[in-house]
């Protein structure tokens, strides 16, 4: 993996609860129409705030996408 996009546009969970605490939303404060890309460190570093209970799970899965 060499980095990893976030973008509510192909987000199955666009406009649901989800949202509220998305770690998106969480830490970049984004504008609705903005995708995020991370490189494989910003994941890694997402990972381990994720995994220290400092940022929710991500929870982005690609529509169509079981494996997300």
């Amino acid at each position: 993996m060499n980095g990893f996009t976030i973008d509510c546009d192909d987000c199955s969970q666009q406009h649901t609860t989800c949202c509220d605490d998305c770690v998106v939303t969480f830490i970049c404060g984004r504008d609705e129409d903005d995708a995020v890309v991370l490189n494989l460190d910003e994941m890694r570093t997402v990972k381990m705030l994720q995994i220290s209970g400092l940022v929710p799970e991500l929870r982005h899965k690609a529509v169509g996408d079981a494996t997300s």
